[in-house]
């Protein structure tokens, strides 16, 4: 459960510890965010990449489509596919290049650009609660599975 901003920013931070506990990163990871308007993925991603080490500002990349971060050895992407128009655009933007080992991408909507992303490592699903958002992650990797298995028990 997320009842608000703060721990939504607190399961960033601890995604970005467990990220380096399991070093699944070295081979390169995708991260699809699922949710609607205003479900969080945007501060999830924020808080993910502060954890990372970031201190600059994390916006949603919604007309950009994709903001690079280089963090400690590490290259981020943080993509928002809300506003695109035909999956081709990936390529116009050099997004291939952007998946890898090495590299973190995470998607916002990656419904938009279906058949034209790698398959995700890890899912993060955000939905709307009575309280506040709830948030559920599910592996789609063995990447994916080691991440999960540093990040334990719900603590955020």
């Amino acid at each position: 459960m997320l009842p608000h901003e703060a721990a939504t920013l607190a399961l960033g931070r601890a995604l970005a510890a467990a990220l380096h506990a399991s070093g699944a990163v070295q081979g390169g990871l995708v991260v699809y965010l699922l949710g609607e308007l205003g479900t969080g993925k945007t501060t999830l991603v924020r808080g993910l990449l502060r954890g990372l080490g970031h201190a600059g500002p994390v916006r949603s990349p919604t007309y950009t489509l994709v903001e690079p971060y280089g963090i400690a050895g590490l290259d981020a992407y943080h993509f928002d596919l809300y506003r695109l128009s035909d999956p081709e655009e990936l390529e116009f933007l050099g997004a291939r290049d952007c998946f890898g080992p090495g590299q973190l991408c995470l998607i916002e909507w990656p419904a938009k650009a279906a058949g034209h992303l790698p398959p995700a490592d890890l899912l993060c699903e955000l939905d709307y609660a009575a309280a506040g958002r709830v948030a559920r992650l599910s592996a789609g990797s063995p990447g994916g599975r080691h991440w999960l298995e540093a990040l334990g028990p719900p603590s955020w």
